[in-house]
């Protein structure tokens, strides 16, 4: 019988294997805090204490990471985050001195590096400085915050609204603090992280339902509403992984039949939906009091950063005096509020930002659906996926394409199902058409090479 070894694997075989055995390292990895001993007992000494309880680099999450670059480094793929912009990036951008089409960036109106902006942030500092060095509740309230926060409730048509300095602590104050233990919170299964933490800080019940089935949280409402105090259901206006949104006045029809707060996360919607861009309730027609808490972020149309909550004077005032992400942080940086509202008072005046940055996602829609790739359940509203069903294929297809001077970054497991891990494009109404059908030749191309 021949010694010999089976012929040689192919590069996808050798992927797949190597694949395979990383993911069961990692799970064993993850599994580490099930196994580890019990909790010292005040008799033992100190010297028995294991290391993984008091030194960083034997933590689990570090030791995840580690294995996760350690694979990488073995199957010769280079690490496609942190990379260098050399200057503001919206349709194009710097790195490493090399311009490239950029599909990583938010600047979904091309506000970021406006003129107009920039000038606002300028003024703001030369006025106000560059930090109101104090809580806004003690000395740290400035004009420019209440001029934002007016022109938000104004767009909104609610009573008034509050800006934060974090988009994702906005989440987790509000409902971490509006929300408790004898609440239930109900969520679409593929909200952002800053929700499911302000749900883990409530204490409240919480339960998913399938993606955008209004169905399943009727049935789930039935059976379980009365077994709560507050109930509140959680969606987003664009999903940042998916590029598709809720049928929100089915929601809103929910809400009145069960008594319950709806809460609207308007992070990627908000400047992308609605014919002059004023977010899901424009495309829908529907009344700002249709909808308890607007919660939104100013890092991405509005070309700044932190995050805002919209709604009734109640819920507002309950949040400025008592929500400990607001009232035990600094105030918003008055250049951060003046680039914002300069970005809404020019999102305001020049709608046809928005018309064409919809004219470019459904072409870029089209496009990648006519040549075979796969792009899920995107509407073509600024978010794009490609997906190709494995890390190691996202990660490889994404170096491919940055060689060529197309810069899009990838969505790997655990941040999506590994099955669904994909590239994900972000338009922005600066793009051409000349380079969105550059980038889906060279994107059909090179996933074509890696499937051989």
């Amino acid at each position: 019988m021949s010694k010999k070894g089976p012929p040689g694997l192919t590069a996808q075989i050798k992927d797949k294997l190597i694949q395979q055995a990383l993911e069961r390292r990692l799970r064993q990895t993850e599994q580490v805090n099930e196994t580890l001993p019990p909790v010292i007992n005040k008799t033992d000494n100190r010297s028995n204490i294991p290391e993984h309880f008091y030194r960083f680099n034997q933590h689990p999450g570090y030791q995840q990471i580690s294995l996760m670059n350690e694979g990488a480094i073995r199957m010769g793929i280079r690490n496609p985050f942190f990379k260098l912009h050399e200057g503001s990036a919206g349709a194009t951008t710097k790195i490493d001195g090399k311009s490239y089409i950029n599909y990583a960036s938010y600047n979904y109106l091309g506000l970021s590096g406006h003129p107009e902006t920039n000038q606002a942030a300028k003024n703001a500092i030369d006025h106000y400085g560059t930090s109101v060095s104090a809580s806004r509740l003690v000395s740290g309230e400035r004009p420019i915050h209440r001029e934002l926060e007016e022109a938000i409730a104004t767009l909104y048509d609610v009573d008034e609204a509050v800006v934060l300095v974090s988009g994702h602590a906005t989440n987790v104050t509000t409902i971490g603090h509006l929300f408790g233990p004898n609440d239930l919170i109900i969520h679409d299964e593929l909200v952002h992280n800053s929700i499911l933490q302000g749900i883990l800080l409530s204490g409240a019940k919480r339960l998913s339902f399938p993606h955008n089935d209004s169905g399943a949280i009727d049935s789930l409402l039935t059976e379980q509403r009365q077994h709560f105090e507050r109930v509140l259901i959680v969606v987003e206006g664009i999903y940042s992984m998916d590029g598709d949104y809720p049928n929100l006045p089915l929601f809103v029809d929910l809400k009145h039949k069960h008594k319950t707060f709806l809460m609207v996360d308007e992070a990627h919607s908000f400047g992308v939906m609605g014919h002059t861009g004023l977010g899901i309730r424009q495309h829908f027609n529907l009344k700002g009091g249709d909808v308890d808490i607007w919660m939104g972020t100013l890092s991405k149309s509005l070309a700044s950063c932190g995050g805002y909550i919209a709604g009734e004077r109640a819920l507002i005032e309950h949040l400025k005096f008592l929500a400990p992400g607001f009232l035990y942080s600094v105030g918003m940086p008055p250049p951060t509020a003046a680039a914002a509202l300069a970005a809404l008072n020019i999102l305001q005046k020049e709608p046809e930002r928005v018309t064409q940055l919809q004219k470019q996602g459904l072409l870029f829609l089209k496009r990648a659906t006519a040549l075979g790739i796969n792009t899920g359940t995107s509407t073509g509203l600024a978010i794009i996926p490609a997906i190709v069903g494995s890390s190691i294929k996202a990660v490889r297809l994404s170096t491919q394409l940055f060689d060529k001077g197309i810069n899009v970054q990838p969505i790997l497991y655990p941040a999506v199902q590994e099955k669904a891990a994909r590239l994900r494009f972000f338009i922005s109404c600066e793009h051409t058409d000349e380079q969105i059908e550059h980038t889906l030749t060279i994107l059909a191309e090179e996933s074509k090479r890696l499937e051989n």
